[in-house]
């Protein structure tokens, strides 16, 4: 071991190593490969044709240019609204019940309330797709939202929360929510047992309220998971095709109301033979995420706190 150190730690590594190029690394190339090609996906002939592809990306207003900005809106909406109420959810049963002898406890029933709002994570997106296509259904298909506002008098969409170009964006960034803030509450609960409780009650002592609790302790305490989320959430928001593809009309209507970029890519590989447009597309996702989270990474970061 002592002189054949590296040749010995090459052996372990040269496997996956292998196996995580070929996967990996070699399609990503082969994808930028193709982009810079004319192939329609269904001949064996194509012809290089340079950059020409990503040139066109930003000339398609009809499809390209609203999926753009929609992501971008899913993409600021969704990490944020979603790790604030995770944060608060997970703060509140964690530490919003009473204080007795100095000492703050969580909300009781607090175990009940994380398997509650953990449920979204058991069903598959598809599955979350149809039951809220229904709840966002018109009032004479039985949709809940609908039906419950006229019962009550308030104005409710005619055609549904789906069919109308100003609400479905906001109805499916709603879905996503409500879909991933169970996780995040039980992932930042379990970040927040490790925090010495005698924080807490050293605070209780001094008189703080829940408020400087939350911002002057737990917060930068959490900070490394909140910073985890907030990439995990943004991949999810470049990654939100399946959910639009399972609910929305037209898959991605009404009138690209809610198109995203991968929608974009699956009607232009599959709908219209434009497979190396498609891959150009996707090159460009696949750095703007890698850009991301490095942006995230770096400029997030804090020194570390120890106990």
């Amino acid at each position: 071991m002592k002189h054949g150190k590296y040749p010995f730690i090459l052996s372990f590594l040269a496997l996956p190593v292998g196996l995580y190029a070929w996967l990996v690394i070699l399609p990503f190339a082969q994808a930028f490969q193709i982009s810079l090609t004319d192939w329609s996906g269904s001949s064996n002939s194509f012809e290089y044709i340079g950059f020409d592809n990503y040139v066109n990306l930003f000339k398609d207003e009809r499809l390209v240019l609203p999926a753009l900005r929609h992501t971008g809106i899913i993409l600021v909406v969704l990490p944020v609204v979603t790790i604030t109420l995770g944060l608060f959810f997970a703060f509140m049963l964690n530490l919003g019940g009473r204080v007795r002898r100095g000492r703050i406890e969580g909300v009781r029933g607090a175990r009940f309330h994380k398997i509650v709002y953990f449920f979204p994570q058991v069903l598959s997106v598809a599955i979350i797709g149809i039951l809220w296509k229904q709840v966002y259904a018109p009032e004479n298909f039985g949709g809940l939202i609908t039906g419950a506002l006229t019962a009550v008098g308030l104005p409710a969409p005619v055609n549904g929360f789906l069919a109308d170009k100003q609400l479905v964006l906001a109805a499916v960034i709603g879905v996503l929510v409500w879909s991933a803030v169970g996780f995040y509450l039980v992932f930042f609960s379990s970040a927040m047992a490790s925090i010495p409780r005698d924080l807490y009650e050293a605070a209780v002592i001094d008189g703080a309220g829940r408020g400087p609790m939350f911002f002057r302790i737990t917060l930068p305490l959490l900070w490394d998971s909140v910073q985890t989320a907030w990439i995990y959430l943004s991949i999810v928001a470049l990654d939100v095709f399946v959910l639009i593809y399972v609910m929305t009309p037209e898959r991605g209507g009404p009138d690209a109301a809610s198109e995203v970029v991968g929608g974009v890519i699956w009607k232009y590989a599959f709908n219209h033979g434009e497979q190396a447009f498609a891959s150009a597309l996707g090159v460009v996702l696949f750095f703007a995420a890698l850009s991301l989270a490095v942006v995230s990474l770096r400029f997030g970061r804090r020194e570390r706190i120890e106990f």
